[in-house]
């Protein structure tokens, strides 16, 4: 199989088990720290098990490996605010607020490796943010949770770039490891500050909560990052980022099953789907199509170099 089509399968994959992040938001009646909490303990568990057992965790270097931690306190940081998004507003509007992170990556991304942006990639994410205006005219009374979506989404976007950095030198157990060990301290260290500011709530979870916090912690988090990690390798994090704005599609389907949301979308919201689709289909060929060009080229050289 060719590694670019690989690399979009797994993107797709991942992205399909991302749409289940915001329901099972949703359900858990915890509040977002919380949530976040047991989500890290449980995916972190089990991947620090996983190296233990199977000893394929690289020696990092000590300098990196503060910095892959440091990147897992700004994904806590980041998983936090999608939830207070979402537990502010509705899984709808959180996770439409989200979609914004394309726009913030085209930005973002030329400057973090000083180069221009790029009109094309700028183009498109405007394409994704008409099409959240689409989806939704936002009520006054959601302002706070479309607030916690959008920052929630810049730092998504930082995650996404920094990220890609450690994972060029090491592999994706390896970084996904030692970020949610780096997570796990960051929260372990807010969490008293937390506790005081937040309503008092169970810190163990009951019922419901401890299965659903199971499936979260290991299919939606686990799986979904390894295979959004694998990708990164062969796609660029605005691409990555991009097509994640099909994450809300999936996301106000089962949400509109489950709570019955949205129940009254008109022509609007099918019109903004539509678009948030377009901008992601035109980005998946522009990046199939200099991937062909590349290896055209490349073949030629080969070629040519054979001949001489």
């Amino acid at each position: 199989m060719n590694p670019v089509t690989k690399a979009f399968i797994q993107l797709h994959l991942s992205i399909l088990l991302a749409g289940w992040t915001g329901v099972f938001g949703k359900l858990i009646s915890l509040s977002p720290g919380l949530i976040v909490f047991w989500r890290i303990v449980i995916a972190g568990g089990l991947i620090w098990l996983w190296a233990a057992a199977t000893k394929k965790l690289d020696a990092v270097k000590k300098l990196d490996r503060l910095g892959i931690m440091a990147v897992g306190a700004l994904l806590m940081l980041q998983w936090t605010l999608f939830y207070a998004s979402i537990k502010a507003s509705n899984v709808s509007i959180g996770v439409v607020a989200f979609s914004s992170i394309g726009f913030f990556t085209a930005i973002l991304e030329p400057l973090f490796h000083r180069r221009r942006p790029s009109l094309k990639e700028l183009g498109i994410s405007l394409l994704t943010i008409l099409g959240i205006y689409l989806i939704f005219h936002f009520d006054t009374q959601y302002r706070l949770g479309i607030v916690f979506g959008l920052l929630s989404a810049f730092g998504a976007a930082l995650l996404a770039i920094f990220f890609k950095h450690y994972r060029a030198k090491y592999s994706t157990n390896t970084c996904m490891a030692w970020q949610l060990a780096g997570g796990f301290v960051a929260i372990v260290l807010l969490m008293p500050v937390y506790r005081h500011f937040m309503p008092p709530e169970p810190f163990l979870p009951e019922g419901l909560d401890i299965l659903y916090l199971l499936i979260f912690g290991t299919f939606c988090t686990l799986g979904m990052y390894i295979l959004q990690i694998q990708s990164l390798e062969r796609i660029s994090a605005f691409t990555v980022n991009l097509s994640y704005n099909l994450e809300p599609v999936y996301s106000i389907l089962l949400a509109m099953v489950i709570f019955h949301e949205a129940r009254d979308l008109g022509l609007s919201f099918y019109a903004g789907v539509g678009l948030i689709i377009l901008s992601v289909l035109l980005q998946t060929l522009s990046v199939t199509k200099l991937s062909r060009r590349h290896r055209n080229l490349k073949k030629r050289q080969n070629a040519k170099e054979e001949s001489l």
